[in-house]
């Protein structure tokens, strides 16, 4: 198959917003996204540069993690990708990053309590915890499914290692590892000031369903 050249431009430009918005160092981290023949996805080269991305380097993979389209050896967490577009049909983007306050909460096995409206807003509550696992095969994919499956969370933050984020597209999957982040900053140096007040449940559900259907433009549109 080939691909339209204008989704490789999006596709590059979203993965350098990582390096844009200080989530990734050196060549870690990748953006992915489901193309809309919904059998195969396009994503980063494993281990190329941020400055060297070209919109040719990006390889297209199918369902299972095979390459179908690419000179290039896609990146080491293809494997995770392909799973959770295999079993998250909704799932239209996938992001992986070692953003620095997401992942110290990782370091210490603990999700982000939802203590700030901010979190309400984006996450619908605490971002999650999941399970330790090595790259390489599906086992990080199994543990974002399983951890995100049932959540209103677009981001989990794997044990060790550092934040996957899912939306609609690779727009929003972004927009959701950058939110991961900033909270996460936020709720590090709060922590180290005091006890971190967690928002009450149906205040959460509150604060989520506004932002997620009132705020902002019409439909479509960003919030």
């Amino acid at each position: 198959m080939e691909v339209d050249f204008d989704i490789r431009v999006r596709l590059v430009n979203f993965n350098v917003d990582l390096q844009r918005y200080g989530l990734v160092a050196w060549t870690a981290g990748n953006v992915s996204e489901r193309l809309p023949d919904g059998k195969s996805f396009i994503i980063k080269p494993s281990g190329i540069s941020y400055n060297d991305l070209l919109p040719s380097m990006l390889v297209v993979c199918d369902l299972d993690g095979q390459v179908i389209e690419g000179n290039y050896a896609p990146s080491s967490d293809t494997a995770a990708h392909a799973y959770v577009y295999r079993n998250m049909p909704k799932v239209g983007g996938v992001v992986h990053t070692h953003s620095n306050y997401a992942t110290a909460w990782a370091a210490i096995h603990s999700p982000i309590p939802c203590a700030l409206t901010a979190m309400a807003d984006e996450f619908g509550g605490a971002i999650p915890l999941g399970a330790f696992a090595l790259i390489g095969n599906d086992d990080i994919g199994k543990a974002i499914v399983e951890t995100l499956r049932d959540s209103r969370s677009p981001a989990v933050i794997m044990k060790n290692h550092g934040v996957f984020t899912i939306g609609k597209d690779a727009r929003a999957a972004v927009k959701a590892a950058v939110m991961c982040e900033d909270v996460a900053k936020t709720a590090w140096i709060a922590k180290s000031m005091g006890v971190l007040h967690e928002i009450a449940p149906e205040d959460i559900d509150r604060l989520y369903n506004r932002y997620q259907n009132v705020y902002g433009q019409k439909q479509g549109e960003d919030k």
